[in-house]
């Protein structure tokens, strides 16, 4: 099987019996060392394969290329959401972000009459959490069809990992609470890119679930081959988005392929708690697992997951119909 690096480029071949079938795998490049993943859960025709489905539409790398091509289509993610000094310039996020700080979750109803006061009251850790939230609430408030979630569902769903995230993170390392919130807010941007194409492809999806024990990400790999988290973390780059929140996205539904890098188990189990309260499940949540060494990798017991959820379920009620 020839495997082409998509950092640097290099293609080697490894021979096929090599290859385990039925298991996806990663492993670095050996000119660069960046990680190379293979997905061979539905055989070697699954993996890697470009070019047309039979339908016509396009898929693997030749949908990838167009994607990417008219990345300039997709809903912009605003800096602002990575440069609060900018806030004030945009003045529809900033109409949002002082509805959020006047919201209930944070007990200021009705006395924050600008950025400024936000700042001087809240203090700069919640006034980036709050340009965070309100660059992107527009963007991720939309209907998505294609993964089954109406108006306002993606957002509360991302509010709720962003918020468990955060919670996960100060109990396993404080420095990387902000951080957390800021990916798990966007773990899910890939939905938003592969939504119009998972529409159009709707039969094949609804016959993948009906004749597979594998749920939705899987088949995306299948029918795409590739999944939401590859794609996302592939416009993260054309988005300017830090280099630790795209691993956390890229990986947040296999962290065990991340070089065990803490921010991605951390978006990963809040992902899965958030799923647990119910929060943004659309077609696939139903079959959302965890994967076997997060919780020790993160030091978390059942009896902590109770309590997040918790935490996690007021804190979306308090600040969700805030957004607009």
């Amino acid at each position: 099987m020839k495997i082409t690096c998509s950092a640097c480029k290099k293609a080697f071949e490894i021979p096929d019996e090599r290859i385990p079938i039925g298991k996806a795998i990663a492993f670095p490049c050996p000119a660069c060392e960046n990680i190379i993943e293979l997905d061979i859960t539905h055989g070697l025709k699954g993996a890697g394969r470009s070019g047309l489905e039979e339908n016509g539409h396009e898929t693997g790398e030749a949908l990838k290329k167009h994607i990417l091509k008219n990345v300039g289509q997709l809903p912009p993610m605003p800096q602002t959401v990575l440069k609060a000094r900018e806030i004030i310039t945009d003045q529809a996020i900033a109409a949002r972000v002082l509805k959020l700080a006047n919201s209930s979750y944070y007990g200021l109803s009705g006395k924050v009459a600008s950025i400024q006061h936000a700042s001087v009251v809240l203090g700069h850790k919640a006034l980036a959490e709050l340009v965070t939230m309100g660059g992107t609430a527009a963007i991720l408030g939309t209907t998505l069809p294609g993964y089954g979630l109406d108006a306002g569902e993606l957002w509360r769903h991302c509010l709720g990992v962003a918020f468990g995230a955060r919670l996960i993170a100060n109990k396993k390392n404080p420095a990387l609470s902000n951080d957390a919130f800021a990916a798990g807010l966007l773990h899910d941007a890939g939905k938003l890119i592969l939504d119009p194409y998972i529409l159009e492809r709707r039969e094949a999806f609804q016959n993948f679930i009906a004749d597979s024990d594998d749920g939705f990400l899987a088949a995306e790999k299948a029918i795409l081959a590739f999944d939401h988290c590859e794609i996302a973390a592939e416009v993260c780059k054309q988005w300017n988005i830090p280099k630790a929140l795209t691993t956390a996205i890229r990986y947040h539904h296999y962290p065990s392929r991340s070089q065990n890098d803490p921010l991605a188990y951390i978006v990963h189990m809040a992902d899965g708690i958030a799923m647990m309260t119910g929060l943004g499940l659309g077609i696939d949540g139903m079959m959302y697992e965890f994967e076997e060494d997060a919780m020790a990798f993160l030091d978390l017991h059942e009896q902590d997951l109770d309590g997040i959820m918790a935490e996690v379920l007021e804190s979306v009620q308090k600040i969700s119909n805030e957004r607009q």
